[in-house]
């Protein structure tokens, strides 16, 4: 018989088979965070601009920018009266003055010309400058939920970017373990052994700190996957995965553009594991991240085009559906958990509301943190700054837990509660039905 006979048996084609599936999942994550799939759907990139006229109006064009953004794209309509009296409030604590500025009329015009007045009390253009800036981070702040929305300088959006990706820059973990960049997993190893071995006889809070740093280290820089991602990347992993007798668990502690990326690694490592038939995903602690997640994830049980949530924005109800077909190796997890807690926020709590409503899993835990907003950055074109650029960061849209309810606020409610008294019974019998 040839080879190519040989290589074209089922078991072999069956392999086959998975291990293109998996390469698409892990093809997707790179594609998704490629493109930037934050949390925030757009991302924005700085470019060059013309420069305005630096004359006293342009100040006031800056924040009536703002104005119009905030309107458009915040998740709530607010009446124009309303952005009336947050504005005039902004301006009175902003310019520290004993009694709210003159507002002729509660709209944008009103507050086109309260502005310009305010702004004329300025004694120079740094000073004018500074209270432009001043007025719209205290009524960014102010909106609804207060403290979620801001103004954004060009590194603060760079910051926030790359706590999305889950890029700690002041992060070394080849420095932890006192080795240069790159070095090879057998030389994390030895460094690890070394370390390790002083740190274990030292028995100070300080000194168990840095053992569970450099045990970190060492986890992340010999796995193959994980050490490849940090090298390019300096990303850090966002799941540890095992297997508990015939159930792969997953801890997610955050939702990055590369934990799909993630997902697809280890379940082609899990792949070759007989008699795997459950999953428990644990949420507990999630912060949340991208939200494109959902919509890819869920499709990898459900399929493609599927509905998969709700966001509520300026009174609609925007539908998002799947954006991948169905992975058949998943089929062999018959019993699906997850597992969460009071600090399971944002993505983590709409994927649990998701699977939830769709009766795909089993939520057990604790009820979520209520962290239900989605936000984005929006970028300012006026110019006040020849050498820095702004963007408002906002809340665009609120999500919704498995009842439509928004998530804000109250949170995902587990199907089987911790802390219920008959929390063991209903566990064992959820789980056998």
């Amino acid at each position: 018989m040839s080879n190519e006979r040989l290589f074209f048996t089922k078991p072999n084609i069956q392999r086959l088979q998975k291990k293109v599936v998996f390469t698409a999942l892990i093809l997707i994550g790179i594609v998704l965070l490629a493109q930037g799939a934050y949390v925030l759907s757009k991302k924005y990139v700085h470019t060059e601009r013309p420069s305005n006229s630096q004359s006293k109006e342009v100040y006031t064009e800056f924040v009536m920018e703002v104005y119009d953004i905030i309107e458009k794209n915040y998740w709530m309509k607010v009446p124009d009266d309303k952005m009336a009296r947050l504005f005039q409030a902004s301006v009175e604590k902003a310019a520290k003055l004993n009694t709210p500025p003159t507002l002729i009329t509660s709209d944008r015009a009103g507050v086109t010309q309260m502005i310009t007045e305010v702004l004329k009390t300025a004694t120079s253009t740094q000073a004018r400058k500074q209270l432009t800036l001043d007025i719209l981070t205290v009524a960014t702040y102010n909106l609804e939920p207060v403290g979620r929305n801001g103004m954004y300088s060009q590194v603060q959006e760079k910051a926030l970017r790359q706590n999305v990706s889950n890029v700690n820059p002041d992060t070394n973990l080849y420095a932890n373990l006192g080795v240069e960049k790159g070095a090879p997993a057998e030389v994390v190893e030895k460094a690890y052994v070394e370390k390790a071995k002083v740190l274990e006889k030292t028995d100070t809070p300080e000194a168990k700190v840095e053992l569970k740093k450099i045990t970190y280290a060492k986890k992340v820089l010999t796995d193959e996957n994980n050490k490849k991602m940090y090298d390019e990347s300096q990303i850090e992993p966002t799941i540890n995965g095992k297997i508990i007798g015939t159930t792969l668990y997953l801890a997610i502690s955050k939702i990055s553009p590369t934990t799909l990326i993630e997902f697809g690694n280890i379940l082609l490592s899990a792949s070759t594991t007989p008699k795997l038939d459950s999953m428990v995903i644990d949420f507990r602690g999630n912060i949340g991240g991208a939200l494109d997640f959902v919509q890819v994830f869920l499709g990898a049980f459900i399929g493609d085009k599927q509905y998969a949530f709700d966001l509520f924005h300026q009174d609609e109800y925007q539908v998002q559906r799947t954006t991948i077909t169905k992975f058949e190796p998943l089929a062999r997890y018959k019993e699906l958990a997850i597992l969460t807690d009071t600090m399971t926020q944002s993505t983590a709590e709409v994927t649990s509301a998701t699977f939830k409503r769709l009766r795909l899993a089993t939520v057990i835990g604790g009820t979520t943190r209520g962290w239900g907003t989605v936000e984005n950055t929006f970028p300012v074109k006026t110019v006040i700054n020849e050498n820095e650029s702004y963007s408002v960061f906002l809340v665009h849209s609120l999500t919704l837990r498995d009842d439509n309810v928004p998530i804000e606020g109250k949170g995902v409610t587990p199907d089987i509660d911790k802390d219920n008294k008959n929390f063991s019974r209903e566990l064992r019998t959820k789980l056998r039905n």
